[in-house]
């Protein structure tokens, strides 16, 4: 076999991806003494943390002082359907207002408050006003202040560089391969620790949010390298991105348009959510929802809540299937979605707090949202699920290998609240940067065995050593159509055993592809090596999504519509074994008492408000 040349690094910790959690990992860690590097697949600054427009959430207690940790622990529990890690769920809600204090000092602009405090605005799900926001471009401030303060700290970063592999030494991780976007070349990074931030697999669907980068690296590299994976069934659908034109299909439309007041409406003119109002909440802590005038209003115990929302900002996957059977009920707008209009708050109210939709719709669509309505559906826009980590270090079952961001699951459970990816970033990208360094402490620089990186060169050089074969380009149009047909967000057993075998076939398919024979600016060839971490995370997700029979957050099953106790108690784990994807099931760790206790003493807060405003006669 010939041997390629590659250029050799070394780093205390290496961080993959450079979006919020990235940046976050990098500065703790460099800040904690460690040599730190961030390899980018893209370029510093488009990260896909910059689409989380709407805002951050924590109990900043600064819009209404009944907040606090335990009602957004509560929040979070509930959103995602009991089955979050609870002990993660603990952290963030504890921890976030923390972090997005240190934003502020590190120069975070938030908008502010008649008292000058940090301004907080509702989201679906929250019980209080509770996202700290930049107008609708509070991922761009996020990510400004962190690229500002990463500067300052040190770190080396490596734009434009793909990892494909990461090497070990018996069961720990070592470091990683990488090749360059640009020229080809290869490089080889010997680390003492490892930080995946590389985000979500949203890309394998044709109607996402996520753009080119979004194929799954992290969920993949971690997969092949032993690591365990959890919740990969329970994919977020946005309720609202854009439909029209096509070139623009699945782009982010802001949760903060409904949140500053943006009705949904059907091509009859009906404001339809009302209709998908749901009756019960399963589990211990049964509520209702009931419908008045232009908002619903949360039932506990009989009593009702004080705290009116309109419906639109029901949680996520309650909104996004709401759009989908107006559409297949024949109601839909005419590009196949719904109406959102915000033009009822008026022009200068818009442009004061949501500049960038007004000027992402004038742009890309010609339309201008302070006269006319726009159109919107469902997009693929998150993954709950990801690498299992450890809540207080963020270690994987892996010696050596931590995850942070999207590409780590256990906080989201089956259904994100909105707001939170952003608090999840920055509370987990601290806790995941500071315990990467602490392992490097006492550690001897890894080696770097050449043949492992021989080998990986040679799986990365094969889409270019075949003479023929097909366009790696068709095969990924075609994968990601059937993944949004078959694995969408209504979901059967004969539609998900059929992507199941097509899995397979795509997979045959991307080991004959052919990418033509240069490595310089080829971007089939990096298409072709996207492809393989694209069939294996789809062959995860969907493995996961027909084993769990009941519908749940944000996965929805046709044949099994509902949730059942059984599976309330059920995670999936997802492992690979001789190359095979696999799945097993686990029992949900009960909460702790003290947990338990707060999640009581929130619901009894909300039934004696209830009732105070009961016995006040509003």
């Amino acid at each position: 076999m010939m041997t390629e040349e590659y250029t050799k690094h070394e780093y205390d910790v290496v961080v993959i991806g450079a979006g919020g959690a990235g940046l976050r990992a990098a500065i703790e860690a460099a800040r904690s003494g460690a040599k730190t590097a961030i390899i980018t697949k893209s370029l510093l600054g488009k990260a896909h943390t910059v689409m989380a427009e709407g805002g951050c959430a924590a109990a900043l207690q600064n819009a209404d002082p009944r907040d606090g940790w335990k009602v957004h622990f509560h929040d979070t529990m509930k959103g995602s359907k009991w089955l979050a890690d609870w002990r993660m769920a603990e952290f963030h809600a504890k921890e976030a207002p923390d972090r997005v204090r240190e934003l502020e000092t590190w120069g975070a602009v938030f908008d502010r408050t008649p008292n000058n405090l940090i301004n907080q605005r509702n989201f679906g799900g929250h019980t209080f006003p509770r996202l700290a926001h930049v107008g609708d471009a509070t991922g761009l401030e996020l990510i400004r202040t962190l690229q500002e303060r990463g500067i300052h700290e040190g770190i080396d970063i490596f734009m434009e560089y793909t990892v494909r592999h990461l090497l070990k030494e018996g069961d720990r991780v070592t470091g990683c391969v990488a090749y360059t976007r640009v020229d080809g070349d290869f490089h080889a990074f010997s680390a003492k620790s490892v930080v995946l931030a590389t985000g979500g697999i949203t890309r394998c669907w044709s109607v996402c949010s996520g753009s080119w980068e979004y194929t799954g690296d992290g969920h993949a590299l971690a997969l092949w390298a032993g690591a365990e994976l959890r919740d990969m069934e329970f994919v977020q659908f946005h309720p609202t991105g854009m439909v029209w034109p096509p070139s623009v299909r699945g782009i982010l439309v802001t949760e903060g348009v409904r949140g500053e007041g943006g009705r949904l409406t059907n091509s009859e003119g009906e404001r339809f959510m009302f209709d998908y109002v749901p009756e019960t909440f399963a589990g211990d802590h049964a509520e209702t929802i009931e419908e008045s005038d232009q908002w619903v209003e949360e039932v506990v115990s009989g009593k009702l809540a004080t705290v009116r929302r309109p419906p639109e900002l029901l949680t996520r996957d309650v909104v996004a299937k709401a759009i989908n059977s107006e559409v297949k009920a024949g109601r839909g707008s005419p590009h196949g979605g719904a109406f959102l209009d915000i033009s009822h708050r008026g022009e200068e109210a818009i442009l004061k707090k949501l500049p960038s939709m007004h000027h992402q719709f004038k742009e890309l669509a010609g339309v201008d949202i302070s006269k006319e309505p726009m159109e919107v559906g469902p997009t693929a826009h998150y993954v709950m699920g990801g690498v299992r980590v450890n809540a207080e270090t963020q270690e994987s079952n892996v010696p050596g290998l931590f995850a942070c961001g999207e590409v780590a699951s256990g906080l989201h459970g089956a259904n994100r609240l909105g707001g939170n990816s952003l608090s999840d970033l920055i509370t987990f990208g601290k806790r995941a940067g500071e315990h990467a360094a602490k392992r490097a402490e006492n550690l001897a620089q890894p080696g770097i065995e050449d043949s492992q990186v021989q080998d990986a060169i040679e799986v990365m050089l094969a889409p270019l050593m075949r003479s023929e074969g097909e366009n790696p380009g068709l095969i990924y149009d075609e994968m990601r159509d059937m993944m949004q047909a078959k694995v969408g967000i209504i979901r059967t057993k004969e539609e998900m055993t059929e992507a199941m075998d097509d899995l397979i076939a795509f997979n045959q398919r991307q080991e004959a592809c052919f990418a033509g024979t240069s490595r310089k600016y080829n971007s089939g060839w990096h298409q072709a090596l996207d492809l393989k971490n694209m069939v294996d995370v789809s062959t995860a997700a969907t493995l996961a999504a027909l084993t769990r029979e009941e519908s749940r957050g944000g996965h929805t099953r046709d044949d099994f519509p509902g949730e059942t106790e059984d599976w309330g108690k059920i995670i999936n784990i997802i492992y690979m074994e001789d190359g095979d994807v696999k799945v097993r099931q686990e029992d949900v760790e009960p909460m702790r008492d003290d947990l338990t206790a707060a999640i009581k003493e929130v619901k009894t807060m909300i039934a004696e408000r209830a009732a105070e405003q009961a016995g006040g006669g509003n």
